[in-house]
């Protein structure tokens, strides 16, 4: 197996290595299949349960996109066929590059994965390591840190099991309000396997304005390198400028990856973390990242979509996987975004982020 030093300027996908270079325009932060059943939430009422293990239909899309905790079949992305359909779009209107950090414990598949990338022709990098804690196996609170941190680097160098498909990053690695020791654990097994790999790390953060913050700390007294650190859901947990600028100041990179949802709104899954956030939308979304370029961040930024649920994809009504490109260039471009500075935020950026260093 090769060496960290051969590694240098190369990227890892499920089909093997290639050169940074060869990214393209990118996706970091999104899910071709994934199992999201840990969310889900079994509602009191006798009338509500009742939809909650309904099919996503178009009779049921309008209640489930404000509900979407409370439907099981809307948490589960589980074709392949239908995987490869809606990620064909995404090539079709000129995406290169996709990264999948569905974690170990909500349905991590790297041969499918492998598969979907052949069929499609499309680059996938696969995520290693844990979700939140609640979606941990019992193993893990036996386990120490070294060996966490060995199976990320395992995954990373040899594949993951005996599939001999291999990670390109660490994460999605989930993280709760207040961060439980599990979380820690898995965050410090992150540092160390990063410092022998070279690879980035994404975070899954807690909508608490302290969350994210504590997460760095744990991750810098452990030896990680921040500047190959991903803070993402920038969108979805609505943080303060002064939290986003925080994340910024620390060297990491923020990411707004929720583009196009618009109806999604957990008010209640935010309240349980002592925070209300203002969730933007897309147009929102625009206006603060141009805040943050303008106060000399555009390097430091990385957009997606978090495709995770049935509502997300085009056969359900959803804006599937090329809507960045379909719709929020061409806003950028109505809001005064020129060319070079989406292809920073869509190639360069990500491929930075992404290239073993």
């Amino acid at each position: 197996m090769e060496k960290k030093k051969d590694l240098i300027g190369k990227v890892i996908t499920v089909l093997g290595l290639i050169n940074g270079q060869e990214l393209g325009f990118t996706h970091p932060h999104e899910h071709l299949l994934i199992d999201m059943s840990v969310y889900f939430t079994e509602p009191s009422e006798a009338s509500v349960r009742v939809l909650a293990h309904q099919l996503v239909t178009l009779e049921t899309l309008g209640w489930i996109r404000y509900n979407t905790r409370y439907n099981i079949d809307c948490q589960c992305l589980n074709d392949e066929s239908i995987a490869i359909e809606e990620l064909m779009r995404f090539k079709l209107a000129g995406g290169k590059t996709l990264v999948e950090l569905t974690s170990k414990g909500i349905g991590r598949d790297p041969l499918a994965l492998a598969r979907i990338s052949r069929a499609t022709g499309v680059n996938v990098v696969m995520g290693a390591g844990y979700y939140i804690a609640a979606s941990h196996s019992p193993e893990i609170a036996s386990m120490t840190e070294e060996q966490i941190a060995e199976e990320l680097i395992t995954d990373m160098r040899y594949g993951v099991g005996n599939t001999g498909v291999r990670a390109g990053i660490i994460g999605e690695i989930g993280c709760s309000w207040p961060l439980q020791d599990s979380e820690k654990k898995v965050l410090r097994a992150s540092a160390m396997a990063q410092q022998e790999t070279g690879v980035a790390i994404n975070i899954h953060p807690s909508r608490n304005e302290d969350g994210p913050i504590e997460v760095i700390e744990v991750l810098r007294e452990a030896g990680a390198r921040l500047n190959k650190v991903v803070i993402s859901h920038m969108d979805r947990c609505g943080y303060l400028l002064d939290t986003r600028l925080k994340i910024l100041e620390a060297g990491a990179y923020v990411e707004y990856d929720v583009f196009g949802k618009e109806g999604y709104y957990p008010a209640e899954a935010a309240l349980s973390d002592g925070h209300l956030p203002d969730m933007p939308n897309d147009v929102g979304r625009i206006k603060q990242i141009s805040e943050l370029i303008e106060k000399g961040y555009l390097k430091q930024i990385l957009i997606s979509q978090d495709t995770c649920m049935k509502i997300d994809l085009r056969r359900w009504g959803g804006p599937g996987y090329s809507h960045i490109i379909d719709n929020v260039i061409p806003l950028m471009n109505v809001y005064g975004f020129n060319k070079e500075q989406i292809d920073i935020l869509t190639i360069d950026n990500p491929r930075t982020m992404l290239t073993i260093s």
